[in-house]
């Protein structure tokens, strides 16, 4: 069980990471379209980082969990 642990961990850090290059992006796409006046699309895609943001967090205590129960603790 322990290693089944470590094997989701990794997959999801993995999915983690793909999120965040993701997430930098959208936010350097959404500068670009503020840059040429296009405030509301922007305001728009703030809101969405900050649900990757925040959806970012409990990924990362997720696999933090299964990594302390694949190491036993």
């Amino acid at each position: 069980m322990n290693r089944d642990n470590s094997c989701v961990a990794d997959t999801i850090e993995l999915l983690l990471l793909n999120q965040e290059a993701l997430r930098a992006g959208l936010e350097e796409v959404s500068l670009w379209i503020k840059q040429r006046g296009s405030t509301v699309v922007h305001k728009n895609v703030l809101g969405a980082l900050t649900t990757l943001d925040l959806n970012a967090k409990g990924i990362a205590d997720g696999i933090e969990l299964l990594r302390s129960q694949a190491a036993g603790y």
